[in-house]
């Protein structure tokens, strides 16, 4: 029976194997064909970046950025948990292998991750605001990163991103789309096509934060109807529920070391503060006796 139970088991694995190879490369195929009819339907500009004025909810994104790094800087202090992209979504080992593009997520195509949303409430309240939010997460760039040029699977989407972490060397921080670069500026926002090939870098020292979200291109009748049964397919592809999995596993690993790194952290900031004073004694007195 157990013989027979493992080759079931097995059967299994290379069906669900196959479907995912098959979905891949067909569904690919048939959205690349329809690009040039979403271009034509789009009510926003083809470009590779867009005017962040044709989408009204940009404004209180940025008005309420200082909200969202706040909560940003406290699951910093898990960096080290948080996952890797690739960690979340397999298909994005193609572009990333090492451990400098970490993840946090929020939203993924109608899955919310509940444990990571109670850590941020502002944030979550915020993003879920947006209109035709598709995608949310905190995406984190250690130093020395390069993310290679890739481009994503469909135009029906667009890419947000909003500055909450930049590294002084603003310049050595950036992305490309298409033959356009641009830097990221904390409290500032960048809309674009991630169907163009595009990569960023992070040539810095320190880390650099955005956040990361795809909503619905508006679109013309009756296509805005396909595009978003179109995203609904895509919801349910064997990329996302399989991204799913791994966002719930890992929320719930998260949860678990969250306290011991919360506790680390703690401990190390009076180690960090008596450093800071005793460093800054000596500059104080100098400082007196000059103004003297």
């Amino acid at each position: 029976m157990n013989a027979i139970l493992a080759r079931i088991h097995t059967f299994l694995q290379a069906l669900n194997r196959r479907h995912h190879d098959f979905a891949a490369q067909y569904g690919e195929t048939f959205l690349r064909r329809i690009e040039a009819h979403i271009a034509q339907q789009s009510r926003v500009e083809n470009t590779p970046f867009l005017d962040g004025q044709q989408f009204p909810w940009v404004a209180q994104l940025e008005a309420n950025w200082p909200i969202i790094r706040s909560e940003l800087d406290d699951i910093l202090q898990l960096v080290s948990a948080i996952p890797n992209f690739q960690d979340i979504s397999a298909d994005q080992s193609s572009i990333t292998s090492d451990n400098l593009w970490k993840t946090y997520f929020f939203y993924g195509y109608g899955f919310k991750a509940e444990k990571n949303c109670r850590r941020c409430p502002q944030t979550t309240r915020l993003i879920e605001q947006i209109p035709g939010m598709k995608t949310a997460f905190f995406s984190i760039l250690l130093p020395h990163k390069h993310i290679p040029e890739h481009r994503g699977p469909y135009k029906g989407v667009l890419r947000y991103h909003l500055g909450l972490k930049v590294p002084q060397a603003r310049q050595a921080c950036r992305l490309r789309v298409g033959d356009e670069i641009r830097h990221w500026d904390e409290g500032k926002s960048l809309i674009f096509d991630d169907t163009l090939p595009h990569e960023a870098w992070n040539e810095t020292d320190d880390i650099r934060v955005v956040l990361f979200v795809d909503v619905v291109r508006p679109m013309r009748s009756p296509w805005s109807l396909f595009n978003r049964a179109m995203i609904q397919l895509i919801a349910i592809s064997p990329y996302v529920q399989s991204a799913k999995r791994q966002a719930i596993a890992w929320e719930n690993r998260l949860d678990a070391l969250a306290p011991l790194a919360l506790q680390n952290h703690a401990s190390a900031q009076p180690n960090a503060a008596r450093s800071s004073a005793q460093s800054d004694a000596t500059p104080l007195k100098a400082s007196q006796s000059t103004r003297l």
